[in-house]
């Protein structure tokens, strides 16, 4: 007998499939004609609810023991619809092993963009000092935790670096050829220029907090985008939204979209600050951001579902597909009017919005946050 049937989920294509899950995969996907299908439970959606690949937050900050950037995986993960997070950069070398075995407590599926710095972010500045930057301390966590360390981070703003210019990036390139995983690089405030940080990244690499409204931003005063920004994705650089406290402009996402250039995953950069006083809280609430911009729901959830575990290579996650991990979210798409606002002040009105309703994670069916204020009602049959 099968362990679960997903009966009567929408696609957001407009179909109706029943989905069958055994051992913690995806076994099989039939059209809702097929009706004789039986399993130790079973979840009844009645056509009214979303399905898709579990959602993926590719830029998370949930080391419970960051003295700055912290939160709960769980929270910031399945409470708000998410399956799989990945922390950019919170850890270093030096906290990997405790990190790691927290990790292991959580039932949201958790990976580490590693910081290069050995430290991780216990201050703002962990690349003002080139000697936290230990080459073998970074391989030796990448040969420990070879599924748990995904890429490398490196925070390149002038509040991070103090006076090093371009030297970190350098470096984190450097080590990036040894351990062949792939780069997320922040871009904010310069020093160092746009210019200097795009032109040393390759295909694979990925530009995070792409639509900030700082100077250092990757369109040029015209609203055109930067030939160094053009030159980086004809190599395959990735945008990444990283939308955060204080790097997303609505301007720029909006002038963006009129040239043709778009993010290549939507991710949070949620944290317990932001996720709780705003202007994160969740992301969903990012996701409906871009709905409010003009975004295709089917490309917003391909930016949290398939392109980003492609991107990040994130075997069996991604895909709603036979064979595939049984990670699942169920959401509804609301018409509600909905007030945003970004880190200029900027105000945009949306008609819609994203709701995670549950997630669906090793045959266990968990109801979100948002699921339980609304009053939606799985039943199990």
């Amino acid at each position: 007998m099968n362990d679960l049937i997903i009966k009567q989920a929408k696609l957001i294509n407009g179909d109706r499939v029943d989905i069958i899950v055994n051992q913690g995969k995806i076994s099989a996907i039939h059209p809702v004609t097929n009706s004789d299908l039986t399993a130790k439970k079973q979840i009844n959606l009645n056509s009214q609810y979303f399905i898709s690949a579990g959602w993926i937050d590719a830029h998370t900050h949930c080391y419970s023991s960051s003295p700055i950037y912290f939160d709960q995986p769980d929270l910031v993960g399945i409470a708000g619809g998410v399956t799989t997070i990945i922390d950019a950069g919170s850890v270093g070398a030096d906290d990997i092993d405790h990190f790691y075995s927290l990790m292991k407590r959580t039932k949201t599926h958790v990976y580490s963009f590693l910081n290069i710095a050995r430290t991780g972010i216990i201050t703002q500045n962990e690349l003002s000092d080139m000697n936290k930057i230990d080459d073998q301390s970074i391989y030796q966590a990448i040969k420990r935790y070879p599924d748990f360390i995904i890429g490398l981070k490196a925070r390149m703003s002038k509040s991070v670096i103090g006076e090093n210019g371009i030297q970190p990036l350098i470096r984190a390139k450097e080590i990036q050829k040894e351990s062949g995983l792939p780069l997320m690089v922040h871009i904010g405030n310069s020093p160092p220029d746009l210019e200097e940080i795009a032109d040393l990244l390759a295909t694979g690499d990925i530009i995070t907090h792409c639509f900030n409204g700082k100077p250092n931003r990757i369109l040029d005063q015209n609203g055109y985008l930067k030939p160094v920004i053009q030159r980086a994705l004809i190599r395959g650089v990735i945008l990444d939204v990283g939308h955060g406290s204080e790097s997303f402009s609505f301007s720029v996402a909006e002038q963006a979209m009129k040239i043709g250039v778009y993010p290549g995953m939507i991710s949070s950069d949620i944290y317990h600050n932001n996720r709780v006083n705003g202007p994160v809280y969740s992301l969903a609430t990012v996701m409906t951001k871009f709905l409010c911009l003009g975004f295709s729901p089917k490309y917003i959830l391909d930016c949290v579902t398939i392109k980003a575990a492609n991107i990040l290579h994130l075997k069996g996650k991604g895909h709603l597909a036979v064979g595939c991990d049984a990670d699942i979210t169920i959401f509804d798409i609301k018409n509600e009017k909905i007030e945003f606002f970004d880190e200029e002040g900027q105000i945009r009105t949306g008609r819609q919005k994203f709701i995670p309703v549950a997630v669906i994670i090793a045959g266990e069916v968990i109801a979100t946050k948002e699921g339980r204020e609304y009053g939606i009602n799985l039943p199990e049959i």
